[in-house]
């Protein structure tokens, strides 16, 4: 079941979503017929991953191009449902700048819609493309920086298919090391308080017969001093200029164990998603969440059979009233990242001339 398609039903065209918050217990699909439900789905995590999110986004303006909705609002709307992940404006932006472009020429309401959708089609094969590239690129870096392969990869969150219009990102990699025989095991974070790691990463290493284990976060630092990790791949929501990098919560202190033992930490990430406009991490703005993710136990999802949780509920592991301090990233520095792996190849050391580079010889199409 694809993460994100596109279909157009005689009642009119909609974005079908395989929503994530249901997951693993159950695959279904969420059918989108607006902009704002669209919005809803994105700050419900139901699609969630900066590259899927770009997608999604560019796919939202030609939903409301083509539904004859007003498509400057539509834009700022979904632009700001998740305001970390750069790659969701980047995709709005892109469709957006491809529908004005085609009413600037005189093009018709439905042409300039069919323009936005072209739009939105090309960045989610693009997009595809550059997974392959970057699992190729990620693949020869561990070899690399750990030659005898065997490797040992801790990843967080969730990179896989679920974010991606084709295998990911810092998954990508890894399922392209167990397909050469060089995955030795994939320890997959939980990644509190979501458990995407749990839930989604788990579920696609699973799906791919990869050889992994689930560990508590807080159990990290236990298997970094036992030896037991070669190698930490994440992705990344934002990367600003100097290297910065914006991910799931609880990257940063991967980065840090990583670097106090010795361990490669490498970051994998499309070059859409540096934000050359974002100077450095302190100019990244995190997005907070809400305290009930953090005081309750909850079940957003479907849970698997048999585990006696109804979905949608909570139970409370904390006090009523109880305030959570509950941040959806962090922002590591670039001198704690090892390598940037991107579709274009990898950066290393993290520097921003390094970056800027990256970007001007990318194939990245430039909004204006």
């Amino acid at each position: 079941m694809p993460t994100i398609r596109w279909d157009e039903p005689p009642e009119g065209p909609v974005l079908v979503l395989l929503d994530q918050t249901r997951l693993p217990g159950e695959e279904t699909e969420l059918v989108c017929t607006d902009a704002p439900a669209l919005v809803q789905a994105i700050r419900a995590l139901a699609v969630r991953g900066a590259p899927v999110l770009g997608i999604a986004g560019a796919y939202g303006v030609a939903l409301a191009a083509a539904r004859g909705f007003d498509v400057d609002e539509a834009a700022e709307a979904l632009a700001a449902a998740r305001p970390t992940a750069v790659n969701l404006a980047y995709g709005v932006r892109r469709a957006q700048a491809a529908y004005r472009g085609a009413v600037a020429g005189g093009a018709d309401q439905r042409d300039a819609a069919s323009a936005a959708l072209a739009a939105a089609r090309a960045l989610h094969r693009e997009d595809a493309e550059a997974s392959a590239r970057m699992a190729v690129h990620g693949l020869a870096l561990l070899d690399e920086l750990l030659p005898g392969g065997g490797h040992r990869v801790l990843t967080h969150c969730n990179t896989g298919a679920l974010v991606s219009g084709g295998e990911g990102t810092a998954f990508a990699v890894a399922l392209a090391a167990h397909r050469a025989g060089r995955l030795r095991r994939l320890w997959v974070d939980e990644t509190r308080p979501l458990l995407q790691g749990a839930r989604l990463t788990a579920y696609e290493a699973a799906r791919n017969g990869m050889p992994y284990t689930l560990l508590t976060d807080n159990a990290a630092g236990s298997l970094f001093a036992a030896g037991e990790v070669d190698a930490v791949l994440i992705g990344a929501d934002r990367i600003a200029a100097d290297g910065s990098v914006a991910n799931k919560v609880g990257s940063y202190p991967l980065a840090v164990l990583a670097r106090y033992h010795h361990v490669p930490f490498v970051v994998v990430a499309p070059v859409t998603t540096v934000d050359p406009e974002t100077p450095d991490g302190a100019s990244i703005e995190v997005e907070q969440r809400a305290s009930h993710e953090v005081t309750e136990v909850t079940a957003p999802f479907v849970p698997v059979a048999g585990a006696g949780v109804e979905a949608g509920g909570g139970i409370p592991v904390a006090p009523l009233g109880t305030q959570a301090y509950n941040p959806a990233f962090d922002v590591t520095p670039p001198e704690l990242v090892t390598a940037i792996v991107t579709e274009e190849g990898v950066v290393s050391p993290v520097t921003a001339e390094a970056l800027a580079e990256l970007c001007a010889r990318s194939r990245q199409v430039t909004i204006s």
